[in-house]
């Protein structure tokens, strides 16, 4: 160790049990780490203390966090500490995310060894979904009795329930072939549809969210090599929020271990949440006994978020588990600990309250309100006021909602559900629904009510909303009289499909108001242009997932009605939620209500806490419990009977112990049927005191600021600088509010050729260079061109492939006796600056001496430097940020920079330049302040070229180009 490093570590505030886990990095490490102790600061200054004293580089740490945001907050907080101490690293190497999208990561860096194809496509929940759904009618008529598994449910239920039945199956790693020969027909049928479901998947190479982790574990099983090369490089690991991790995950973390077992993991039992999802709590609880070497047990109990009272009430509430016709023990499933607060009471107020409504909801709604504006006097923001329930979606959490937002008070609440019910979606599809008169006559004549289940009503909801819009712009009425007469005669195909329908829409007054919102307001005042990039991205995948570019004769109908009878249908069965901003904490001006679960990991000065009529209710899936019983390869560990109560009294643990100032609990009192507070909370509740403003003096108060976010983003030349230069609004539209483009040209030739090359490469630098031949490179040319087809559904001519092939395969010939000189390819490189962090990936060959060159490849011809010179500008300054990077992170010397021109036939296919430190300090400068301007949301400067505005989904908008007929 090093004892003068030792010396000058900066420890800060840590109390003795934090620094003990900041200094213990040798061998397996246990943090129990309560609520509110400070885990995120033990955690960051243990990654420091690795890097500072121990001299322990970035790409030998790996840290799994729970959620992407977890990771980007620690991300940032390390990357400052850095700044700070003025230490220069590529946090890129270091492998921290969420155990998704680091198993991700470790498939994407070895694709070679993995099952899957290059350009594989990874489905989301809903992906998934709508993929079984596609697929029922083959699986069913293919499999005898699979209703056995689905029953009399609608399609989109049973879509629902297979991906959660095969999901389960994946994450306990069931074999499936130990399911077709059971003797229960039922678990026998599971396992055919698992087995099918899993050859289609292999087919048109994807990936479910679910098989990731599964396959990255059979990635690093099945390769030794691969698998010892990980365990040299990951010397420590750091394992968060380890309480909700499951049985492949605890496979990796000892896995990946090796012998060293530099394994530190963190969590809480008490704040278990996810057994839903898989995670199992045995893993907290056995990590010392599952491990080779004596494990060091280090608990963080000093609190320093909450009042001592509150603290006391949440200590209580875990501890306190008998009451009217229930009772149970922990036994030995929980961490015995005492959590203390480190904050002192400061006057006689309590701290922990209720708040009832006594009679009917009308009461309890006006009692909370009452609360609240008797509170804003003594708050500087309503953020710092948090509810949270069980679900947001249930009548109580709505109409409380609706009650507030009545009375002046705004509210949060992304996951209520409440996306279908907004104007502005309303009008869209309604819209969308006028636009098709022959869809619109069977709706309107009840042909498709036995399809739609109900959606009918809601269909007729939207043409209303929409009609009241429509009346009030009469170009939005003739826009939509030329379209409805167009496609009731369609004679030839249009050059759009429903994305581009919607694109249109956006040139109208009504639409309008939405793109010019001012982005540096809260999230409230957005939520209206948020939901319109959630519908261009909903109108993109069902577009991509029924392979759909262009309205036609032929597809019209068809069209319309998969998307209004199914598509939109599963959707709203399924709910969506809005737009949540991870850079911002609570958004200013309003309330937020949040689901238990989605308050983990954050804090609130004020917190009502509500969903009281609720109860322990068991959520095991019954055939797939029967599956584990059989065939997991771990044997029960909590007790069926009681995991319900563990869970329940978890959940309410970890809703309890968000509040920081003021905790209140509140429902509508009810007695009989529906009782509220449940029996579960009698004692917990009654004990409380009513608030009662004359009782309770609130300006004696001191209320905490809303903890704020400030998560380091990420900008690459690219995909950032040259978008927001070329013209800022697409950059608003596609970057900072998540539009799905429809006009994104054609990618599919120049991604053949790069990736083919990138194969080529891969070889040399594995010491494969007898493997490159003209008949190898057409096979790898010939596999990428149909994963990239598939995952693009996009396809190229005989004409066009040819030309790619012909590039490649040129390249080959003229460069392969310099392929020794190649160092890396493709490399990803990133620098902290003191506001982002700057990315890149870098092709690099050995240049002169210790010196080395960048390599840029364009599959195009070499242009006309003089005719062309704002695009080979860009070109020039992505090279010279790319040295600029290397040069900063890694202490190289850039000697040269090329472009490699692989269209180029007769003629030198390089352009070469020579690096010149103030024309690159000048280029970093520049980029510098287009940050600066993507920072403070100014998006004024629009394009003056033409040609790029005619390719543009948002030139009606802008009205650069006028709609072809």
């Amino acid at each position: 160790m090093n004892t003068s490093r030792l010396k000058e570590f900066n420890f800060g505030n840590a109390n003795l049990k934090q620094k003990e886990a900041i200094e213990t990095t040798e061998g397996p490490v246990l943090i129990s780490a309560g609520p509110g102790t400070g885990k995120t600061y033990t955690l960051v200054n243990r990654v420091l203390y690795l890097i500072q004293v121990k001299n322990v580089k970035p790409e030998n740490i790996f840290i799994a966090t729970f959620t992407d945001k977890a990771s980007k907050e620690l991300l940032t907080r390390i990357s400052n500490a850095l700044i700070e101490k003025n230490i220069e690293l590529d946090l890129n190497e270091m492998y921290i995310g969420t155990f998704h999208s680091l198993c991700m990561r470790i498939i994407r860096e070895n694709l070679e060894y993995s099952l899957l194809g290059k350009n594989f496509s990874l489905m989301d929940s809903f992906d998934q979904q709508y993929f079984i759904y596609q697929n029922l009618w083959s699986v069913s008529n293919s499999i005898k009795d699979i209703e056995l598994l689905t029953g009399g449910l609608s399609v989109w239920k049973k879509a629902n329930k297979l991906s959660i039945l095969f999901n389960g199956l994946t994450e306990e790693m069931i074999d499936i072939n130990l399911l077709l020969i059971d003797n229960n027909p039922e678990i026998q049928v599971l396992g055919k549809a698992k087995a099918a479901y899993d050859e289609l998947l292999k087919n048109r190479n994807k990936l479910d969210f679910s098989s990731i982790q599964a396959e990255c574990l059979s990635l690093l099983k099945n390769n030794p090599i691969l698998l010892d090369k990980y365990i040299n490089q990951f010397k420590y690991l750091m394992i968060d929020e380890y309480q909700d991790t499951n049985g492949i995950q605890e496979q990796l973390v000892f896995l990946l271990g090796g012998k060293k077992q530099n394994i530190c993991v963190v969590g809480d039992d008490d704040q278990a949440l996810y057994r839903f999802r898989g995670a199992t709590i045995r893993n907290i609880l056995e990590f010392t006994d599952k491990i080779d070497k004596p494990v060091k047990v280090i608990k963080l109990e000093a609190n320093y978020r909450s009042t001592p009272e509150i603290v006391s009430f949440y200590n209580d509430w875990i501890l306190r588990t008998d009451g009217e016709g229930y009772g149970f023990d922990w036994d030995n499933f929980r961490i015995s600990k005492q959590i203390r607060a480190f904050r002192e009471k400061k006057n006689e107020n309590s701290a922990v309250m209720k708040v009832s409504g006594t009679g009917s909801l009308d009461d309890w709604h006006k009692n909370v309100l009452k609360m609240i504006q008797e509170l804003q006097p003594n708050i500087t923001d309503l953020n710092q006021i948090a509810f949270l329930f069980k679900s947001v979606r249930g009548h109580e959490a709505k109409e409380l909602a609706s009650f507030l937002e009545k009375n002046g008070i705004g509210v949060y609440s992304p996951r209520s559900d409440m996306f279908f019910d907004r104007e502005e979606v309303k009008t869209v599809f309604g819209i969308l629904l006028m636009l098709f008169p022959k869809y619109g006559d069977k709706l309107g004549s009840g042909e498709y009510n036995k399809w739609l289940g109900g959606l009918e009503n809601y269909y007729h909801e939207c043409l209303t909303t929409a009609s009241s819009v429509i009346k009030e712009d009469k170009n939005l009425v003739f826009w939509l009289k030329d379209l409805i007469l167009e496609y009731t005669i369609l004679k030839r195909n249009t050059d759009y499909a429903l994305s581009g329908l919607f694109y249109q829409m956006l040139q109208f007054d009504y639409f309008k108001k939405f793109i010019e919102t001012d982005l540096s307001k809260g999230i409230t005042d957005q939520r209206g242009i948020r939901n319109l990039s959630i519908i261009s991205n909903l109108l993109a995948k069902f577009e991509y997932n029924e392979n759909i570019s262009v309205l036609t004769k032929k597809n019209i109908d068809r069209t319309t009605k998969q998307f209004f009878n199914n598509f939109l249908r599963f959707l709203k069965e399924g709910g969506i939620d809005e737009y949540q901003d991870e850079s911002e904490y609570a958004p200013s001006g309003c309330v937020s209500f949040l689901t238990i679960h989605q308050s983990k990991g954050m804090e609130f000065p004020i917190v009502f806490v509500g969903g009281l009529g609720s109860y322990p209710r068991n959520d095991n899936n019954s055939l797939l419990q029967e599956v584990y019983e059989k065939y997991s390869e771990k044997d029960e560990f909590e007790p069926l009977e009681k995991m319900k109560f563990f869970d329940f009294w978890r959940l309410y643990y970890v809703a309890f112990s968000r509040a920081q100032d003021m905790l209140i609990l509140t429902t509508e009192k009810k007695e009989g049927r529906g009782r509220k507070p449940s029996k579960y909370f009698d004692k917990t509740y009654n004990q409380l005191q009513e608030y009662n403003s004359t009782k309770v003096d609130l300006s004696e108060l001191a209320f905490n600021e809303t903890k704020e976010t400030n998560l380091k983003q990420s900008y690459a030349f690219t995909s950032d600088i040259i978008l927001y230069e070329k013209c800022s609004l697409q950059y608003k539209m596609y970057r900072e509010l998540g539009f799905s483009p429809v006009r994104v040209g054609s990618t599919l030739f120049g991604s053949l050729v790069h990736q083919t090359i990138e194969d080529v490469h891969k070889a040399v630098l594995r010491g494969e260079d007898s493997k490159i031949t003209s008949d190898n490179v057409s096979i790898w040319f010939k596999d990428n061109y149909r994963t990239l087809a598939e995952a693009q559904r996009s396809y190229l001519g005989e004409a066009q492939l040819n030309a790619a092939r012909k590039q490649v395969l040129n390249y080959v010939k003229n460069n392969q006796s310099n392929f020794s000189l190649l160092k890396e390819a493709e490399v990803n490189v990133s620098l902290v600056q003191k506001n982002y962090i700057l990315n890149g990936q870098i092709d690099l060959v050995k240049g002169q001496g210790d010196t080395v060159e960048i390599i840029d490849f364009k599959a195009e011809k070499k242009p006309d430097i003089h005719r062309e010179r704002e695009r080979y500008e860009q070109y020039k300054k992505q090279l010279e940020i790319y040295a600029y990077l290397l040069e900063q992170r890694y202490d190289l010397e850039v000697s040269k920079m090329h472009l490699y021109y692989t269209g180029s036939e007769n003629e030198n296919p390089r352009i070469t330049f020579n690096k010149n430190h103030d024309i690159i300090d000048n280029t970093v400068s520049e980029f510098d302040k287009v940050v600066e301007n993507i920072q403070k949301k100014d998006f004024t400067r629009l394009s003056n070229n033409l040609k790029l505005c005619s390719n543009c989904d948002m030139r009606y908008y802008c009205g650069r180009a006028e709609r072809k007929k």
